[in-house]
């Protein structure tokens, strides 16, 4: 008879990467980067199909970083490769990519009339959202790597109730 506590083998190729897609795609990181992708993609075939077509190289490029990204995390790249700041990167990705969404998306309402182009451009305001919260999401994590301090390693200190002296007293000229 098998020990009940023994946990089974698990399946070389394809049955192991079942476990982190679920975690991936149970997480908030991991359901905006599908967002993301499918928000791109959509807006990536109407900028085909419309007159717009010189705008299609956004939404191609930023569905082929969201996947890539989504890829790391799901192959956990990001805790092979620890000379790379993923969080950081991905920051820079999502920001930029909120930008120019939304710059792209004002100038082909403001220029086109075809139904195709002005559908791309709703489904680039509503990446320039998706974006910006991710970017906004990740800021927030970041805040403590961009201080120059490990919240979690670094203790906090609080302010006496009699202490006046303002942070250039701390300075020292001896």
């Amino acid at each position: 008879m098998e020990d009940p506590e023994s946990a089974p083998e698990p399946q070389p190729g394809l049955g192991a990467l079942r476990t982190p897609a679920k975690e991936l795609l149970s997480s908030r990181k991991g359901q905006l980067l599908l967002v993301e992708s499918v928000l791109s993609f959509f807006t990536f075939v109407c900028y085909i199909c419309s007159n717009d077509a010189a705008f299609m190289t956004v939404p191609l490029l930023e569905f082929l970083l969201a996947l890539f990204i989504s890829s790391a995390y799901l192959m956990k790249l990001n805790e092979k490769f620890k000379g790379i700041h993923w969080p950081l990167w991905d920051f820079i990705r999502s920001g930029t990519a909120a930008v120019v969404y939304f710059a792209i998306s004002i100038a082909v309402i403001s220029r086109t009339s075809s139904a195709a182009s002005k559908a791309a451009a709703v489904f680039g305001f509503m990446a320039t959202v998706a974006f910006a919260l991710d970017t906004y999401l990740i800021f927030n994590d970041l805040t403590p790597f961009l201080s120059g301090r490990d919240s979690a390693a670094a203790p906090q200190t609080q302010k006496k109730e009699g202490d006046d002296s303002d942070s250039d007293s701390s300075f020292s000229f001896d």
